[in-house]
């Protein structure tokens, strides 16, 4: 059964807070909660109904361990365990530890993870919202067939990246050394839903938080967490937004203080192999040209191109036809044509190309433990050329020397 209120103050309600499964105003607790003084957001229910429902989630809140006595110290993992955070997830599976007997390739760990946001019920939602399974986006006729876009879905597409661009500007002014990934993940969700849009990554494929955040050695998919940056880190921030029926998707890699010679010359270089990419798109042109391009580039600059993960088509589907490869003599199959809406992406290692998968599902990191880095557009190709439609604006934060110098 279920606790009304909170622990030792009847006169303490806690209607104020939504419940953890509807967001309806909460009447009840989780009782073991309680005991474990875990923070009431994530033990607010309105009903022994949706406490059931949402039980074989919530329980793995209860493994967290509080201090054996008041004031003993914590780590860094302990704090945030301490509040109800959790270790990050498998696709949707919780882990418990940092996984010991794990080959890490780098400096980084895993730290515990922030229980989810919440989005108002009256934004607008993806499918995956409640479900965690994109089914209507993987069984769409545009996996296979690329959709030229209507002048009403331009419309809606460019309005999601307009969007997408003023959040990843909130993210960007807000770095520096010492703030966690995870208060990131928090103004990219706290933009997004100011601005009546649904962050794409929460719960898609059980994602746990509203943007990636990825570290170093990450190449991709990081997952926002405990750990603060430090002077010298380089950290990419995905954003993607679902506006009106439409996705806008973008990222930069930012640095965090002052950063040594090879991280910044690995960004400015990325950035480059980007536009230089954007600038060949046109009517005409084979999608196997973009990574001749960023390849030529990237090679020129002693840098390799990651190969496991490719630009995609979006518009009212996330992910979908055609995949933009950015790597040279790459097998993509398909020409540009005018209408057409997708991403170029590319990352990009300053040592081996290949990548390995952490344990959490998710993070994708450099073999070798080298550092990578990525930027990302989402482009509509026009009659003449290429529109991007999340271009930075003449306010967007001057964080990029090479920009302004």
């Amino acid at each position: 059964m279920m606790a009304e209120g909170s622990a030792g103050k009847a006169a303490d309600p806690i209607s104020s807070i939504p419940c953890v499964k509807c967001d309806a105003p909460a009447k009840l607790q989780c009782p073991k909660c309680l005991e474990m003084r875990l923070p009431r957001d994530v033990s607010a229910y309105c009903s022994q109904a949706c406490f059931k429902a949402d039980w074989p989630g919530h329980k793995v809140h209860h493994r967290v361990q509080l201090p054996a006595e008041p004031g003993a110290k914590l780590d860094l993992a302990q704090a945030a365990l301490a509040k109800g955070w959790l270790y990050a997830t498998k696709k949707g599976a919780a882990r418990t530890d940092q996984c010991p007997t794990f080959a890490w390739t780098g400096d980084l760990r895993p730290l515990p993870i922030s229980p989810r946001r919440r989005v108002p019920t009256s934004i607008p939602r993806p499918e995956w919202a409640e479900t965690g399974y994109p089914e209507q986006e993987i069984e769409s006729r545009q996996q296979r067939t690329v959709e030229i876009r209507t002048p009403k879905q331009i419309a809606g597409i460019r309005a999601a990246c307009k969007l997408g661009r003023e959040v990843l500007d909130a993210a960007a002014a807000a770095i520096r050394p010492g703030i966690t990934t995870d208060e990131i993940d928090r103004i990219v969700h706290e933009a997004t839903i100011a601005g009546g849009a649904y962050p794409s990554p929460l719960n898609y494929h059980n994602f746990p938080k509203s943007t990636c955040t990825s570290v170093n050695e990450v190449i991709c998919h990081g997952i926002p967490d405990a750990r603060p940056l430090a002077e010298g880190d380089i950290v990419n921030v995905d954003v993607s937004v679902f506006l009106n029926g439409y996705h806008g998707d973008l990222n930069e890699t930012f640095f965090v203080g002052k950063v040594d010679d090879v991280s910044r010359r690995l960004v400015q270089t990325t950035y480059e192999c980007m536009q230089k990419a954007i600038e060949i798109v046109k009517p005409g042109v084979l999608y196997r040209e973009v990574g001749e391009v960023i390849s030529r580039h990237a090679s020129m600059n002693t840098f390799q191109v990651v190969k496991s993960y490719c630009g995609h088509g979006i518009g009212d589907l996330f992910h979908c036809a055609p995949n933009i490869p950015h790597y040279a003599r790459n097998k993509a199959v398909g020409v540009m044509k005018a209408g057409q809406t997708f991403t170029i992406e590319p990352m990009i290692n300053t040592g081996v190309w290949r990548d390995r998968m952490w344990p959490d599902g998710w993070t994708a990191v450099t073999e070798d433990g080298g550092r990578s880095a990525q930027f990302e557009h989402t482009l509509l190709v026009t009659e003449t050329g290429v529109e991007v439609l999340t271009a930075r604006f003449p306010t967007s934060p001057k964080v990029f020397p090479w920009l302004h110098e």
